[in-house]
């Protein structure tokens, strides 16, 4: 992330967007359970958020600095912070109660990183284990582009998001969209043998 993007990130002003409008609406009628996982969460403020309401989170950042200072600052909370890719997780399969995905599929790479990523999360999660997430629809404008400057943009269409779900294993899935993002649910169902 360029500068701007990263003091935006870690600013009072997004941690109240966050706190007030954006995880009240991704969390709505959402248990996630007691072991989560939660994508990119950069300088942490989503992970200060979410954390108060679940036993453990994982946090998985593939920025070594930005994984270093969270591992940091939340040493001896019920965080645990792994530096690694959400496409190619160092994390054992059936873990988690449930994953989240804060405003970070854009940064992503390519369409087929981001699909590659889908497939991962299916694979951590437990049978009947959901995955929630939130990303912004204004990507495309002239001032997101330039506020994302020298950084990754790879926006996602949320009318592609349920097959592209669906072909990472996923069911159940909920794509909605308000004025400035989409939101998204979906499950790894319990295959009944």
């Amino acid at each position: 992330m360029n500068l701007l993007h990263r003091y935006f990130c870690r600013s009072e002003s997004w941690r109240r967007v966050l706190q007030q409008r954006v995880l009240p609406w991704v969390l709505a009628d959402v248990t996630l359970g007691s072991n989560i996982l939660e994508l990119g969460p950069g300088h942490g403020l989503t992970t200060d958020l979410l954390r108060p309401h679940v036993q453990h989170l994982t946090a998985l950042e593939l920025d070594p600095a930005l994984a270093d200072r969270l591992m940091s600052r939340l040493w001896g909370s019920n965080v645990s912070v792994v530096r690694g890719d959400a496409t190619a997780m160092p994390l054992d399969s059936e873990q988690f109660s449930g994953a989240v995905s804060l405003h970070m599929l854009h940064h992503i790479p390519s369409a087929e990183l981001q699909d590659k990523l889908f497939r991962e999360v299916w694979r951590v999660l437990k049978p009947g284990a959901v995955f929630v997430g939130v990303d912004s629809l204004r990507l495309r404008r002239v001032s997101m582009r330039l506020f994302h400057l020298g950084d990754t943009l790879v926006p996602v269409d949320p009318a592609s998001l349920k097959p592209r779900l669906e072909a990472a294993g996923f069911q159940n899935i909920c794509v909605e969209t308000n004025p400035y993002a989409f939101r998204f649910r979906a499950q790894r169902l319990v295959i009944n043998a």
